[in-house]
């Protein structure tokens, strides 16, 4: 069982740390009977009966506002994370159609108006919905001003056109958070939700990936979608992007830091079972050294997630520092962690069905989707320099 110790840390309030414990039991009683086999078999209706199931039970109601369904007046990003850890921990599927329907949804929850939150986030508290997040291409990842596709106003609608790749829940979402270009100099990028099954829109490839997940390819040729699905004002769709992703990148963290802490708990346990040279592995210097640096890897993780969550709920400040700190120690050390556990675990740590290799597999893309760690890099220098910059001339830039 992980510590949860760290429920007592400041960061949080009696609230948070009830809801942390609930989640556990359920976790504890409810998933296995939904995640039990090889996902791979048919990710698909795993995916749609976990997020039926999240729904059904209440916990899909912390990725909407309250007005429309939820819990908290606004999102709650503490509450998020501690949810994706939570789940992270018992399963990474049943994180991820968790994390899809607040990420896919998150941008109406803040930016849509009340027409499309009307339309669209109640039956995404309630799992009637699964939503899904189209912003990245082949060619515009990283480096998401790259993209091409576009949208072109036609009386009340926007015509869509254009591809989009690696969208998470590709194949099984309900609707689609799309960015694209608005203007015919290609800077400026509009949000705009698109339903699935519309005519133009196809799932033209579904993609395999080493943890089994719902991913696709999209394509877009004509596409008419109400012009009222706008989200935000035209144009501002970076800013509908990026304020989306200040709060989500922690919750990434946060994934990985479940993660973390089921690996640490699996290496435990093995350690004090293995008998080795006359005693247990637990007893061997090297062993307690890793033991030791998986511990101190999964404090400072929480730290920095805690940190940059209760930041965006209390202070009610822009954490785009924050966030991608949180995001990146959190993810990297996340991949050390569980590499530390299986190693202890030797040749069965690489075995099918064993919790680490599992873990191993489904811990690698937290480190690139939301932005890759060295995205992270680049937003937190830029954060330095500005910040730097504007104390060197008093406050004045």
């Amino acid at each position: 069982m992980a510590d949860k110790t760290f429920l007592d840390w400041p960061f949080f309030e009696p609230h948070h740390k009830a809801l942390a414990l609930k989640l556990d039991g359920w976790a504890h009683d409810a998933l296995p009977p939904i995640v039990e086999g090889d996902a791979h078999d048919d990710v698909d209706a795993t995916c749609r009966a976990l997020v039926k199931a999240l729904g059904r039970d209440g916990w899909l109601r912390y990725c909407v506002p309250a007005a429309f369904g939820g819990v908290h007046e606004t999102l709650d990003v503490r509450s998020l994370c501690l949810i994706r850890e939570t789940l992270g921990r018992h399963s990474g599927l049943a994180d991820f159609a968790f994390a899809m329907q607040g990420l896919g949804s998150g941008a109406i929850s803040m930016f849509g108006s009340e027409a499309l939150k009307k339309k669209y986030l109640p039956a995404v508290a309630s799992g009637e919905k699964i939503a899904a997040f189209a912003l990245s291409e082949e060619n515009a990842g990283s480096d998401a001003a790259a993209m091409t596709t576009s949208l072109t106003r036609k009386d009340d609608t926007y015509v869509v056109n254009g591809e989009k790749t690696w969208i998470s829940n590709g194949g099984i979402a309900d609707f689609y958070t799309l960015f694209a270009k608005t203007d015919d100099g290609g800077k400026k990028v509009s949000a705009v939700v698109v339903d699935a099954g519309l005519p133009g829109f196809e799932i033209v490839e579904r993609i395999d990936v080493i943890a089994p997940h719902p991913l696709g390819r999209l394509q877009f040729k004509n596409c008419e979608t109400p012009a009222a699905n706008l989200v935000g004002e035209e144009g501002a769709g970076f800013k509908v992007a990026l304020s989306t992703l200040d709060i989500f990148r922690s919750t990434v963290g946060a994934a990985a830091l479940g993660f973390a802490r089921r690996a640490l708990d699996e290496a435990t346990t093995r350690a004090l079972s293995r008998k080795m040279f006359g005693a247990t592995l637990s007893d061997l210097p090297i062993a307690q050294e890793k033991l030791a640096e998986m511990a101190l890897d999964i404090d400072a993780s929480a730290l920095l997630i805690y940190r940059s969550a209760w930041t965006k709920d209390v202070q009610k400040k822009r954490v785009t520092r924050e966030a991608a700190m949180a995001k990146l120690f959190a993810t990297d050390q996340a991949q050390l962690v569980i590499d530390k556990a299986v190693q202890l675990f030797g040749g069965l740590g690489v075995t099918k069905g064993v919790k680490v290799e599992e873990l191993y597999r489904e811990v690698r893309a937290l480190r690139i989707y939301e932005g890759a760690s060295e995205v992270q890099k680049i937003v937190i220098a830029r954060q330095v320099l500005d910040a730097f910059r504007a104390e060197q001339s008093g406050g004045k830039e």
